[in-house]
């Protein structure tokens, strides 16, 4: 597969997780904004920024639901906006048409096409619409490529795009809760905005506490948006798209051996010690995620450059 396909597709799958999941914690927070008149907007949108990693406005002004949406959801200028991640995603798979099915390529160009109309009516209606749109897009798109995608490398750089992002929101979410208390209503929060509070109910039978849902946000096997399930995931696509021999010692690979280091810290880490010292570890999470990231880029992406020689001289 060519470099540029394969990387095209990895930040498809990026870039539609990032969305979709950016969507989901959005949808979540702008409600909790508008239903609970005992929450600060200004401190709780400057509180989501920092999960998201968005620098918020230095024009002193007061940050409320309204320019909290502007900001995270419709501004095309911001790199970390949803509108901004459809725009690249959709940008990828014009690039990378060969290696992708038209039924994804059309998904994505219709929502493309469909983006601001659908905020001329969320602008009306409220903000849930455009969410629902988005969510509902980046669902089909994943049904889509799951259904129309042979199992080859570039449905496995698809994948490991879409779990490295997954590992990095998740991980931000819980980062956002470190501080609460074990029985803070912020932790059904942040189960909402990770698509996990009706799996999580009905996995410990309604019982809520910040020590389950860490576990269940970090090592659950079975569900599908926990740190531990996308990291074997990405792993996984990892080992299929290394085509060498098997060598007798170690890891071949940097950004194999550091997911494949992440996930073994969390397979044997005991779930009673999971929230002794959270902070680090989730950080050093988000550092593996990024090091995965870059290790990645090398590996696959970044080709020598061409070396031209210049005033070569022969000498006798």
């Amino acid at each position: 597969m060519l470099a540029r396909n394969a990387e095209s597709l990895y930040w498809i799958g990026r870039y539609v997780e990032r969305a979709d999941d950016t969507a989901r914690i959005l949808d979540v927070s702008v409600h909790q904004l508008l239903e609970d008149a005992t929450v600060d907007p200004d401190a709780t949108s400057r509180q989501l920024l920092a999960v998201l990693g968005i620098e918020p406005p230095d024009d002193g002004k007061v940050l409320d639901v309204w320019s909290l949406t502007e900001l995270v959801a419709y501004s095309g200028e911001n790199a970390g906006s949803i509108v901004a991640s459809v725009n690249s995603a959709r940008e990828n798979t014009k690039g990378a048409r060969e290696v992708v099915s038209s039924e994804m390529w059309e998904c994505l160009n219709t929502m493309y096409n469909a983006v601001p109309e659908r905020q001329r009516y969320a602008r009306t209606v409220g903000p849930h619409a455009f969410f629902s749109f988005v969510e509902e897009r980046a669902a089909m798109f994943a049904g889509l490529a799951d259904s129309t995608m042979s199992r080859d490398d570039g449905w496995r750089f698809l994948v490991l795009g879409r779990s490295v992002e997954r590992v990095d929101m998740i991980v931000r979410l819980l980062l956002s809760r470190v501080g609460d208390k074990a029985s803070s209503p912020g932790w059904v929060t942040v189960l909402r905005s990770a698509g996990a509070h009706d799996t999580y109910l009905r996995t410990y039978r309604g019982a809520l506490d910040a020590g389950r849902v860490v576990q269940f946000l970090l090592l659950d096997r079975l569900f599908p948006r926990s740190v531990f399930h996308a990291l074997r995931q990405a792993e996984s696509c990892l080992e299929h798209l290394d085509h060498q021999p098997s060598v007798r010692v170690g890891a071949r690979a940097e950004a194999l051996r550091l997911l494949g280091q992440a996930r073994s810290d969390l397979e044997f880490l005991r779930p009673h010690d999971l929230l002794e010292d959270l902070p680090r570890r989730l950080k050093a999470l988000q550092t593996t995620v990024r090091d995965v990231g870059e290790a990645v880029s090398l590996q696959y992406f970044h080709s020598v450059p061409w070396v031209a020689w210049t005033n070569a001289k022969v000498t006798s």
